[in-house]
């Protein structure tokens, strides 16, 4: 092959990637190019709800916290589109997640290095370079940035009785939610997604409003996202390096515990939802059957006439219960994409946790060269803690796998900034830690 080597190749141009691309736009001394299969960007459309808002910060965008300078921040899109002043005086407490979807596509559609239209079919090594083959044409990399896409999550169970009209996971809610006036609808799942879905279904009146809502979650109460100071200082690199130190059973153990600083439901969300069930009983006297019903775990599901039953198990009593709804929509999460287009390279990568394992640098563990990389992002939650599938730390990971491509210190500005020393001190001192990370603070008649 004559083709030339270009010293990255990312494959998927999610936020993850479009990060990286981002950070490398204007970098000649790293040749790099990122393939995408669709013909254009899109995230999360099918669950753009009108209202609906980023959980995290407008500064965890893809550049800031890495390079606040960098032209594709998200105050850099404002500015560009005539609109920073506007949305300054706007006040909002929450970033809209319809703009910052069209943030991500402008990123995209303005980097010339992200190509549309071309599906990688597989990645895999010459003894010298990585093979990356398209429809079109085999490329040659000395690394490779695999943004692993997510894919909706459905019990096993209930799987063969998706239609796409009447049963269907909430990542179709905006294609399918409108057929519902005058019927029984059922959502599952007590996360974020799921009460965005609730709520825009009690919201509806008339003849295009449900007869009746059942909100379904296996959790004790419909529970807010903990987005409290010290608890987002589980999103931070000084965390996510000490969970990475840790072992299996303890990350296992913390991610269950620490559930909802990810997966719960904003309290504006709720806030909302408690409000409008206020109105629709005490003054518009609605005739919607709104049925909230946690703690409850949904264990079959039936096609009955053309109904669907559900079966859900009390999970405090263990009691049997079927409901009866028209639509089912299942608002249960997403999973890491299965990473098909690595099989060729399947034997020669170590796993942890049925996960790729991944260094310090979130390059792939594997028997090739040291100095020939496989990037594995947003795929490392059970290694890398709460953050990895999160935009929080998107920016600071993708100055991590750009220093490791250049081979620069890992360390990065934002490693020092924290007020927690998560790990032991004689730990710390191990990983060249500063001598302490904390704040000392003197009071008054101690001196």
């Amino acid at each position: 092959m004559n083709n030339p080597v270009f010293d990255c190749i990312g494959v998927g141009c999610g936020p993850s990637n479009l990060s990286i691309a981002a950070l490398l736009h204007g970098k000649s001394e790293v040749r790099h190019i990122f393939l995408e299969k669709r013909t254009e960007f899109s995230w999360h459309d099918g669950m753009m709800l009108p209202g609906t808002s980023l959980q995290v910060s407008m500064f965890k965008d893809l550049v800031t916290l890495a390079d606040p300078t960098n032209p594709f921040s998200f105050v850099s899109y404002l500015h560009q589109h005539g609109r920073l002043l506007p949305f300054l005086n706007a006040q909002f407490d929450q970033v809209s997640r319809l703009e910052f979807a069209d943030y991500l596509k402008w990123a995209a559609h303005t980097n010339e290095n992200v190509c549309f239209g071309e599906q990688v079919k597989s990645v895999n090594f010459d003894d010298n370079h990585f093979i990356v083959e398209t429809p079109s044409r085999c490329l040659l990399s000395k690394n490779v940035i695999v943004g692993v896409g997510i894919e909706s999550h459905v019990p096993e169970f209930a799987r063969r009785h998706i239609d796409g009209e009447t049963h269907f996971h909430i990542h179709d809610f905006t294609k399918k939610y409108r057929a519902v006036g005058g019927r029984r609808v059922a959502v599952v799942g007590g996360g974020q997604s799921g009460a965005e879905a609730v709520l825009e279904l009690i919201r509806r009146t008339g003849s295009d409003a449900p007869i009746q809502v059942s909100w379904l979650s296996r959790r004790e109460n419909f529970s807010p996202l903990d987005n409290s100071p010290f608890t987002n200082d589980l999103f931070t690199p000084s965390h996510s390096n000490f969970f990475y130190d840790q072992g299996a059973a303890f990350r296992e153990a913390f991610l269950t515990r620490n559930v909802l600083a990810s997966d719960g439901i904003s309290e504006y969300t709720l806030r909302d939802i408690y409000q409008r069930l206020y109105l629709m009983r005490y003054v518009e006297r609605s005739p919607m059957n709104v049925r909230l019903m946690p703690f409850r775990n949904i264990v079959e599901v039936q096609r009955a006439n053309k109904a669907w039953m559900l079966t859900a198990c009390h999970v405090g009593s263990g009691e049997q219960e079927e409901l009866a709804a028209d639509v089912v929509v299942w608002a249960t999460g997403f999973r890491s994409s299965a990473e098909t287009l690595l099989h060729p390279l399947e034997t020669r990568l170590e796993r942890e946790s049925g996960e790729i394992r991944v260094d310090r640098d979130y390059a792939a563990v594997w028997d090739g060269p040291s100095d020939r990389r496989i990037f594995v992002l947003n795929a490392a939650r059970r290694q890398r803690g709460l953050a990895d599938p999160n935009l929080s730390l998107t920016a600071w990971r993708s100055q991590i796998v750009i220093n490791k491509m250049l081979n620069r210190s890992r360390h990065t500005a934002l490693d020092d900034d924290a007020f927690i020393e998560w790990a032991a001190l004689d730990a710390s001192a191990k990983h060249g830690a500063k001598e302490s990370t904390g704040i000392a603070i003197q009071l008054p008649g101690n001196r």
